[in-house]
Parts: structure tokens; sequence; C-alpha cells
């Protein structure tokens, strides 16, 4: 006997082989739904009190028969061919327990979705009467390049234009064929963001969103749920798992995109329910960041955050945890297809721990080499976008690229800039922060975001314009601190003011990096505090005491430096330590303020 498929739990079995008759039904070459179709369905959904669907191949036989519930959609159990240019060959007819024909929103998405001939729905009452049969066919694109549904209805059930609506069939191909569309992985995917409802002071969706915007996704709908808890199997809960199925039917949602980091199970779970890709806010932002990395470095930060976070999430299934072997030259102990993906992946994170060691050491001899020429060191800091490229631009000319987007500058940029003083100082752009900013990610970043700690000053840029720009900053100095950078000194630089009518705050520096506005007032305030601690003192280093110039020169600023018969006349910037040690060499009196 066929299979009738779907919700058929506590269904007699009298019912469930009456409707595994539909399938020896056939519908006449210009039939569309038979009147014995349309009889049997209504009067089954009456009993039943459920919607059915049944599915039917261009040659009249019945492809599938499902049992749902009332207001939902039953999906094939069966294989169908999804062509850009063409339909799959399959129209599905379905009702509506509820007596209105009308097809919802849902109907219409699974329509685009599946590429199907038409979707009808034939609105049934309680007595298993038909009312009223509509049928929708895939329409013109529009100018954004979406489709738009051609409906027909209502029409009477036991009165249907057969030939009419199985030629739409054929009418609704040939738009397909004949007009451009865009082929599957060429357009923008259909996201829909999903999260909880939290303490944060502000919405983390539209953050969210702004990811998946930068990932080239477009976002087509936003799902949040109350809920006490994380679900462990599904994040929200089977129901509203279930939900969301149907809206992202209705959608055409290509993938899902969830606001925290998912377990392997709650991905594999998601994905069975949802019939459509999964995946949570840490693998977004790796993404991003995989598209951004353009250094070696860059790239093997990233592949390292990706191994790290993909290890833990593999999960074996059916055949794939079968034993390798079976046949002549393969016998032996075996080992599961899981556990060598695993060693595969461990080998590989060892492989880029090992590279990337070798890049921190030659790091580190930069950071050695300029501590050694006295050049202070300022690390730019901050939010995601909050203008730290523009700013680096405005400081120093750099030309790096500077984007309205979130990470659109990842690997590190260190450019030179002059202080009113003449001073030279470097200037370190890093890569922005983010709430809920991966844990392997700043692990595999690490040396990277040292340098932050490693700085003299650090500049805490901070987009002004935006209306949760303190929960920001704290997020920004949570990291600082994790990477031992709390107690760098630094300045608050509120950059956009150009975008926002407000007073300056007392605690910073306001700017419009865009504009150049407030840069010499920066500039001004760099110089302060990084000569805050030093002293300005001129003295004269006889040739016999010349090892007081390799303190001077390592640990000092030199402002000038003359030699002549006496020793090096020299002016400098000190710190009060190093004056001590140059005491102890050259004796009391050996300079002067």
């Amino acid at each position: 006997m066929a299979k009738v498929n779907g919700n058929t739990e506590g269904i007699k079995n009298t019912l469930l082989e009456r409707m595994a008759g539909i399938y020896d039904m056939r519908m006449a070459q210009q039939e569309f739904a038979s009147h014995e179709l349309v009889a049997e369905l209504s009067e089954l959904t009456g009993i039943l009190g459920r919607e059915i669907s049944v599915y039917i191949g261009r040659d009249g036989r019945v492809a599938d028969v499902s049992i749902g519930d009332s207001g939902k959609v039953s999906m094939p159990n069966m294989r169908l061919v999804r062509n850009e240019d063409r339909l799959c060959g399959v129209r599905c007819i379905h009702t509506h327990p509820s007596g209105d024909g009308r097809l919802s929103g849902v109907d219409i998405g699974t329509l685009k979705s599946m590429r199907l001939d038409s979707m009808a729905a034939l609105g049934v009452n309680a007595e298993g009467e038909a009312t009223a049969m509509y049928a929708a066919y895939i329409g013109d694109a529009d100018e954004a390049g979406e489709r738009n549904a051609y409906i027909y209805g209502p029409m009477r059930p036991y009165k249907l234009p057969q030939r009419l609506l199985v030629k739409e069939i054929y009418t609704a191909d040939d738009r397909l064929k004949s007009s451009t569309y865009e082929a599957e992985g060429s357009r923008p995917e259909r996201a829909i963001l999903v999260g909880l409802e939290n303490s944060e002071p502000y919405d983390t969706l539209d953050e969210l969103g702004e990811l998946a915007k930068t990932a080239g996704a477009v976002v087509v709908g936003k799902f949040t749920q109350r809920r006490s808890g994380i679900d462990n199997a599904t994040y929200i809960g089977s129901g509203k798992a279930e939900e969301l199925s149907l809206k992202g039917s209705e959608l055409e949602a290509d993938i899902f995109i969830f606001d925290d980091e998912l377990s392997a199970i709650q991905t594999r779970n998601l994905e069975e329910i949802l019939g459509a890709r999964v995946i949570d806010r840490t693998a977004l932002i790796l993404d991003i960041f995989a598209l951004r990395a353009t250094s070696r470095e860059g790239k093997l930060q990233v592949e390292l955050a990706q191994q790290k976070y993909r290890l833990p999430r593999l999960l074996g299934q059916g055949a794939v945890m079968s034993r390798l072997g079976g046949g002549i030259g393969t016998r032996g102990p075996g080992e599961k297809k899981l556990e060598i993906d695993k060693r595969r992946i461990r080998r590989r994170i060892y492989e880029l721990s090992e590279e990337l060691s070798e890049i921190e050491k030659q790091r580190g001899l930069r950071r050695a080499r300029r501590q050694r020429n006295s050049v202070p060191l300022v690390a730019l800091v901050g939010y995601t976008n909050a203008g730290k490229s523009t700013l680096l631009n405005a400081l120093t000319g750099a030309g790096v690229m500077a984007e309205d987007m979130l990470f659109a500058t990842l690997d590190p940029v260190v450019r030179q800039a002059m202080l009113p003083d003449g001073t030279p100082v470097l200037l370190s752009d890093t890569v922005g922060f983010i709430n809920k900013l991966p844990h392997d990610l700043v692990e595999a970043f690490r040396s990277t975001l040292e340098e932050a700690a490693a700085a003299d000053l650090i500049l805490h840029v901070v987009d002004r314009s935006s209306s949760y720009y303190e929960s920001q900053m704290a997020v920004v100095e949570e990291v600082l601190s994790s990477l031992g950078a709390g107690d760098v000194p630094r300045i608050n630089v509120y950059n956009k003011r150009d975008l926002i009518d407000e007073h300056i705050p007392a605690d910073g520096i306001f700017i419009s990096a865009a504009r150049g506005e407030g840069i010499d007032l920066l500039l001004s305030e760099m110089e302060r505090q990084l000569n805050s601690t030093r002293a300005e003192i001129e003295l004269i280093v006889p040739y016999d005491k010349y090892e007081a110039m390799t303190i001077i020169r390592s640990e000092g600023r030199i402002l000038f430096e003359e030699h002549d018969g006496e020793g090096a006349h020299v002016r400098a910037q000190l710190e009060e330590s190093t004056m001590w040690k140059l005491k102890k060499i050259l004796g009391e009196g050996y300079g002067k303020n």
C-alpha cells in the first residue's frame, strides 16, 4: 500500500487506507483536478478536520498524499527538481478546513520557493463540503527581481475551468524560460534572523542584520522568541521551530541565522525542522572575517578560528559513521570517518598554530625595534564601524579602505603621523570589536590584538551617533581588559559629530573623522598624554660615560643630538625612572630641565 505522509498520528487505519487510495486516481490530460479528487479530499477533510495535500505530476499521476494540521502546508515526502528556468513539474492541491479557499502567504511562498506548477487551495467547511477553490501560478519578476503570483479564484470546485488551469501551467513555464531569472547562487541569499529576548540594552537582531548584509545576504524576516532559557534541542523550542518553518516557506528563506552560538545537536535538529541551512552568529562572523582577510597572517588566523569552531561540531550520521574498509586490502581494525575528520582538524590546528607562532616572533622583533627607536605606538581600537580607518586616514593620509560596513578593515595597519611638536608616532589600526565576539576568534587574533596592550596610548574610537554607544564602549573595554590593556592610557574619541546635534562629552574629544573636524585638538591631546609622564632635559654625555647614551636611546625620546670635544650634547624626553639611571652614571648636576 502506498504510504500516506505527514501527521498521521491518531488516524484510524481504515481512513489511512482510504487516503492511500488517492494514489490510484489519475487526472486526464487536460484535467487540473477531477470531480472525484475534489469530492474525496472534501469528505476526508471534513472527517479529519485536518489539511490534506496532494501533489500531482504533469502526467496526471498522484505523486504524494500528506496530512497536515489546520493552517499548515504539508511538504511532500519526495524529491522535487528545482530549476531556475523552469517549473518543477508538480502541482499541489490542498484543503483548508476553515472553509476559506483563499491562498495564504505560506502557500504563495511555497509556490515560488519550490517552483511548483501551481499551488491550489480548496476551502472545505465542517460538513465536508467544498466551498471555493483558488489556484496560483508563478508570474513575472518585478524591478527588484521578485516573482509575483497570478491567482485565479474564487472558482466553484465542481465547475473548474480545467483546460485553462492546465494551460496556465505551461504559460508560467514559458515565462520562466523567456525571461531573465537570477541563477541560484548569483542572487543574494534570503535570510531570516532568529533570537531570544534578552536583557541587552539594545536589539541585537539589528546588529545581526548588519552582519548578514555585510556577508551578502538579504534579510527578509526577523523572529524573536520570549522564553526563560535556551532549549537544548532546538534553541527556541520545537513548537516555535515549526512556526518558524512556515514563516520560512512564506518568505522563501534560504538560510536561518541565529543570534547565539548553537550546538551541533541544535543545528542538526533545526535544519531538519526548517528544511533550510542554519548558521549561528559565530559562523556568520567567521564567514565575514574569511571574506575580509587579505594578508597571510589574517587568513591563517581566520582559518584557525574556523577549525576550532568546527571541531566540536562534527557529527557522524548513518553511513558516515560506518567503519572504513570492507574488502581486500582494507581489512583491519578500521577507523571511523568521524575520528579521521577530527584527527585531520587537530593536525591542521597544530600546523596553523605553528605558522602563527613564527609570525608572532617576527611581530615581537618589530615591536622591540620600535621600542629601541623610541617611537611611541598609538593603537586605534573601537567597536566595528566606529570609524577607526577613517580616523587613521585623517591623521596620516594612509588611504586605508574605509567603508560604512562592519569589519571593513580586518588586517592590522600601521602608519606614521606627526604630533604638533614634530614628534613622530606610529598609529596601529586594529580589527573592530563586536558584541558576542567569538571566543575562538579572539584567541586566534590575540597576537594582533595585543598590539593594544603594548601601546603607549590607546585611542578608543566611538560612534557617537549610535543610540547604543555606551553599550558598545563597554564591550570594547571588556575585551581590552581581557587582553591586559586595561591600564594603558587612553583618549575617548567620539566620532561622527556631523551626524548628531549634542553637547561635547567632557571625558573625551569630539570629532568628525570624515570631515576632518577636531583632528588638531585630538593631536594636541595625544601630544599632552604621551608627554605627561616625561620630562624634557638637556645634558652633555662625556665620551668616557657613553653607556648613558644607550639608556637614553632605548628608554627616552631624543629631540636633539650633537657631538663635539666635550661629548654628546642631547635634548631628550625621559621618564623619571630613566633619569635616576642616568644620575647614577653621570652624577649630580648632570643635566638641567
